[in-house]
């Protein structure tokens, strides 16, 4: 529960992304405090500049060497101090608001990543670039995130709706609103979110909310945790479209809850499952 909540909290809002760039000289130490922030520097060429970082920043393999400095729960200054960083790149949402004004108060340069749409990634992986001083190899990487992103979008369009859950966490029960980085992705696959119009970003819900809400396919992502998840078996609940069609889905939740280039490879894949539920779906009727 409280990994998902690492990882999607940054939806809640944009602040302009990395917004002291031009005041910082080109860093050579770098504590990154949030996982797509990590992906995100080694994918435009800068991850061997990383000396610190957080729990869970675990791609690419290069990552899980890192020294830790924290976490969801706070980070530690002792050890950020320790690491001597000439740059920190936080998360505004993501990280502790008392953290991040105390290292600012150090003195210490910090620059914030903020990407609350899709698109954001591709201004985000350039802005890094203008940062580290590596724009060529942040813009060709910019560049190829928004072809390949077009492209699902193309590749999407015109197809029916399905109408989807998509079961964030089993217990307690939260899913997703209309105002979130998955119902984002979601839309782009042509899928109807059942909880889009829910007041908040993650309801917490009930198994009559779902039930209500009639779903034809549930989406449960595979997320990293500790201790094992509870399951719920749906098909005790007959009634539903999903358990009439046995239509559920399991997608990547490291590639689809993060703010980064991979975010796309586990776009196609959701897409194409859901692709083969809609075929499945509309044979079936």
């Amino acid at each position: 529960m409280r990994i998902i909540k690492f990882a999607l909290l940054g939806v809640l809002f944009y602040l302009p992304a990395l917004a002291q760039a031009h005041e910082i000289k080109e860093p050579q130490r770098i504590v990154a405090l949030a996982p797509h922030i990590v992906e995100n520097l080694f994918a435009i060429g800068a991850g061997e500049r990383i000396v610190g970082t957080v729990d869970y920043a675990d791609f690419p393999q290069q990552a899980n060497d890192i020294e830790r400095v924290g976490g969801y729960y706070g980070i530690n200054m002792e050890k950020l101090l320790s690491l001597k960083p000439d740059l920190v790149l936080a998360w505004k949402t993501g990280n502790k608001a008392e953290d991040l004004a105390y290292i600012e108060k150090l003195g210490i340069p910090v620059a914030y990543s903020n990407p609350n749409q899709v698109d954001n990634v591709a201004d985000e992986l350039r802005k890094l670039g203008t940062l580290t001083h590596l724009q060529t190899k942040a813009n060709k990487v910019a560049k190829q995130f928004e072809t390949k992103l077009n492209a699902i979008r193309r590749a999407q369009e015109g197809k029916p709706k399905v109408s989807v859950f998509y079961q964030l966490w089993p217990e307690p029960m939260m899913t997703v609103g209309g105002n979130t980085w998955i119902n984002q992705l979601l839309t782009i696959c042509h899928a109807d979110n059942v909880f889009a119009t829910s007041d908040t970003d993650y309801p917490r819900i009930s198994i009559e909310n779902v039930l209500v809400a009639n779903p034809e396919v549930v989406i449960i992502p595979d997320e990293k945790s500790k201790k094992p998840q509870p399951k719920i078996d749906w098909r005790q609940w007959p009634e539903l479209p999903a358990v009439q069609h046995n239509q559920f889905i399991s997608v990547n939740a490291d590639l689809l809850h993060r703010f980064t280039t991979r975010m796309l490879d586990g776009l196609t894949d959701m897409c194409g499952k859901i692709d083969v539920s809609r075929q499945q779906i509309q044979a079936s009727k």
